[in-house]
């Protein structure tokens, strides 16, 4: 049992202020390592909501007026506080999620800060169209202004690089935002908004916590003229249809499902050590992690006893253990959601390494390979999100690439092979938005990142993703 005088109190961040809901309503913070309540944060209703959005759009004339310049100050100087409370950002990401903490510190952190300090630049890089005349005796221009108040909606997988990724983008344009973290992870994203505070003027970044109900709320309301979500594909299709009503615009990056596809010429050896960190890095929680890996025949079998041989030597552990790969599963629901899973596989599938949850505190589950499954079970089709990894074989080029594509969803894919013309075949017939060729999972803040199909539409990263946060307009002299 938690000590009530050590529980976190996590607040909404509106117009400036920390403030409780208006109705008193709270949630249980729940630390996935120990499985015990460490905290709680505010569950807001739509008055909670309301007084958000209204911040944002009173404070959007201002903001959006400011120049280009004194956005990317602001930017760079809400990088800079995230460095300089490194150990605060840590202690809010790793309680919520269990992720461990020297990775976290190591590996996402700086890329988090890289995200601001390239939006930072990248406003004041917008592209234009020189003024020209395309009909005698007039001017024509274009201007590429602000959308309005933005909705984000961010996971529970990277509670503050995924706030991030869609802060900065909003900001740097000149937007404002309301920003509703996930409800099991809010704790990183209202650190996020405390330190920019500094930075920013009241009502630019305003942060509520909530469920499902909060986001129901948010994606509604009046003010709000653009939404981005990170999220499943069934969230996606829920708020689309929810801002169809008032015809607001949409950026989705939904569920991934990534193929990996390794051909008879490949480096074993290398697609073993890469593969077997990336398929289970962060508990496989990750919308491009490598999940369904496709082996030629001729080497499938040395491929499957490899991996499996390096991927039950992959440790998962609490926060503070040194020796951890990764941490536990974000919350029991989704502890339950893979186990079931595993349960539910059909006579015809194997599974080869792992296939069971740690004994002991906490929602940690083992490297789990999984072969012999066939492309329509549910293992397959599915976006597992936990470490769980399927091989299967093919017998050539064109069988892979119907493998890779035959899933509902088009985040990321990889191709692991020599031969350069292959590769490119590869890069250009996957229906993905992302092709890795001999790595998988690197993202640089300057290459856009999103999907196609069923993971959704609108890109996060890169000047691609900058523009999405802008409306263009024609004005003729």
């Amino acid at each position: 049992m938690a000590d009530p005088e050590h529980l976190t109190t996590v607040l909404n961040h509106i117009g400036g202020k920390e403030v409780p809901a208006a109705a008193g309503a709270t949630l249980r913070l729940i630390d996935p390592a120990t499985g015990q309540l460490h905290g709680t944060a505010p569950l807001s209703g739509r008055e909670d909501v309301d007084e958000a959005c209204r911040a944002a759009q009173e404070a959007f004339p201002g903001w959006s007026s400011t120049t280009p310049a004194q956005r990317q100050t602001a930017l760079l100087r809400i990088a800079d506080a995230l460095e300089r409370e490194a150990a605060a950002v840590a202690d809010a990401e790793v309680t919520d999620t269990g992720k461990p903490r020297a990775l976290f510190l190591a590996d996402e952190l700086p890329a988090i800060t890289d995200v601001l300090r390239y939006f930072a630049g990248a406003a004041r890089n917008l592209p234009g169209a020189a003024a020209a005349e395309y009909t005698p005796g007039r001017t024509s221009l274009l201007r590429r202004e602000p959308v309005g108040v933005c909705a984000q909606i961010t996971p529970w997988n990277y509670p503050l690089m995924m706030a991030v990724w869609k802060v900065a983008p909003a900001l740097a344009a000149g937007n404002t935002v309301v920003l509703k973290p996930s409800d099991t992870t809010p704790s990183s994203a209202v650190l996020l908004a405390r330190l920019a505070a500094g930075h920013l003027p009241p009502g630019v970044l305003n942060v509520v916590c909530g469920d499902r109900d909060t986001g129901r709320a948010l994606v509604a309301h009046r003010h709000v003229r653009l939404v981005a979500v990170t999220g499943s594909v069934r969230a996606g299709q829920e708020i689309a249809a929810a801002a169809a009503a008032d015809l607001k615009r949409l950026h989705l990056e939904l569920g991934g499902n990534a193929p990996v596809l390794i051909h008879e010429d490949a480096d074993l050896d290398d697609a073993v050590e890469q593969l077997s960190s990336l398929a289970f890095y962060n508990a496989g929680q990750d919308c491009t992690a490598a999940t369904r890996i496709l082996v030629h025949e001729r080497i499938h079998d040395t491929f499957l006893d490899a991996f499996a041989r390096r991927a039950a030597q992959r440790v998962p552990g609490a926060p503070d253990d040194a020796r951890a790969d990764f941490g536990p599963l974000a919350n029991a629901v989704q502890l339950a959601s893979v186990r079931g899973l595993l349960e539910r596989l059909p006579d015809h599938a194997e599974v080869v390494t792992g296939g069971a949850a740690l004994d002991g505190p906490g929602y940690f589950h083992r490297p789990t390979v999984v072969a012999g499954a066939r492309q329509d079970d549910e293992i397959v089709r599915s976006e597992v999100f936990g470490p769980v990894v399927t091989v299967q074989p093919f017998t050539g080029e064109a069988e892979a690439l119907r493998l890779a594509n035959g899933v509902p969803q088009g985040l990321a894919a990889s191709v692991w092979t020599r031969d350069h013309d292959r590769a490119m075949r590869a890069s250009r017939e996957l229906h993905t938005g992302i092709v890795w060729v001999n790595t998988h999972g690197t993202t640089v803040s300057e290459m856009p990142h999103g999907g196609v199909r069923h993971s959704g539409y609108g890109s996060d990263l890169s000047l691609t993703g900058l523009l999405d946060y802008t409306q263009v307009k024609h004005v003729m002299l």
